[in-house]
């Protein structure tokens, strides 16, 4: 070997891309040590073995006729611009790499050489960028939902004090001029719901703030019958059947009453809307301890939660109703969590409809692990 030769041995071994020189058959006549950390093979398995090993077998097929065609011709299709391209490993495995073309011509003809650049460490990388930047705008945008909803908040409770203040009026006026019971029933009922409402836009704004839940112990069997009534009453001309089953002797449950009923009946309510063109239209509560967790199972007959939809189930603004921002399950999720709990999507095996699981932990000191959002 002489010295000029070793010197371009030597440079093209230490060169960080892959570098492969062919003459006008094809055959490799160079193929340095980045080339075999790319491709796989040893320099020795393709020195005068034509290139269009290195290829999928798409651009193999065409690659001697384009060759051939550009010495014909002198039409240039690659020589001198850089392009993407697919490579192909000794394994099969295809991947893409950045291509450059140049060539020589030397006393055994005319010569090229390829350069070429792994592209999947750069894809990874704005794969990650891209993920970053996504979850940034997803942030951003809770961030000023988050803002939105302490606004909102401190803004109804005006109109709820006086429309509590109104109704309460009326119903002292009635009671001392008018003995109707069926309007002094529906103006009681009235009240009671002005002063829930009140009471969740409290709960919520706690909520946004992260504050801990205002805790109370709850009579699980009788708090979930009010739950169905309350989505029963909503329920207008529908034959949903609801269904209430709850194990004998569960202990109380320490949590706060108004936020574990805001999850129940949202998704009462969604399982009443999944069901609503199915032929068996029921939806069932089911309760029971599970070692130190108390489960809330709403479990529906409707035709299930669609793969491709479960990964973004739970996150804000990424619903598939067409009406709201989905933001039900996403606040849900976070108020089971701010309880130390989590709420679930769980498979419901082969047979159809959905169950979603809401546990809590009975000990409030000892929390669950929090789940990841794209395991459901």
């Amino acid at each position: 070997m002489t010295v000029s030769d070793a010197r371009l041995a030597s440079v093209l071994d230490t060169a960080a891309d892959g570098i492969v020189v062919i003459n006008e058959n094809a055959q490799v006549l160079a193929f340095n040590k980045a080339c075999e950390r790319l491709f796989g093979y040893q320099r020795s398995e393709l020195i005068g073995k034509n290139v269009h090993k290195l290829m999928p077998s798409d651009y193999a097929v065409e690659h001697d006729t384009y060759v051939q065609n550009y010495l014909d011709t002198g039409e240039k299709r690659i020589i001198g611009i850089g392009r993407e391209v697919r490579g192909r490993h000794k394994d099969g495995t295809e991947f893409p790499i950045e291509l450059s073309v140049g060539e020589t011509e030397t006393p055994e003809g005319r010569q090229f050489i390829g350069i070429m650049r792994d592209l999947r460490p750069r894809r990874a990388v704005e794969e990650k960028l891209a993920d970053a930047q996504s979850q940034l705008v997803h942030m951003t945008r809770i961030s000023a939902m988050d803002e939105m909803g302490a606004a909102i908040a401190h803004e109804l409770n005006q109109p709820l004090t006086a429309l509590l203040l109104y109704l309460q009026t009326a119903s002292r006026r009635l009671n001392s001029t008018s003995s109707d019971e069926a309007v002094r029933s529906v103006l009681d009922k009235a009240i009671k719901e002005v002063e829930r409402a009140g009471d969740i836009i409290q709960r919520m704004r706690q909520l946004v703030e992260k504050k801990e839940p205002e805790r109370e112990d709850i009579a699980v069997a009788e708090f979930a019958a009010e739950c169905l009534k309350l989505v029963q009453l909503g329920s207008g001309t529908g034959k949903t059947e609801f269904r209430l089953k709850v194990d004998p002797d569960l202990p109380t449950l320490s949590a706060d009453p108004v936020q574990i009923r805001q999850i129940l009946v949202n998704l009462l309510r969604n399982g009443r809307e999944a069901v609503a063109s199915s032929d068996n239209k029921r939806v069932t509560l089911k309760i029971r301890r599970v070692d130190k967790v108390l489960e809330f199972r709403v479990c529906d007959t409707g035709p299930g939660v669609p793969e491709a939809m479960r990964s973004e189930l739970f996150r804000a603004f990424r619903g598939q109703k067409r009406k709201g921002l989905g933001l039900g399950l996403a606040i849900s999720r976070s108020i089971a969590q701010n309880h130390g709990g989590d709420l679930l999507l769980e498979d419901n095996g082969q047979e159809a409809g959905a169950v979603f699981v809401l546990r809590i932990p009975l000990d409030k000191t000892a929390p669950l692990p929090a789940a990841n959002d794209d395991d459901e």
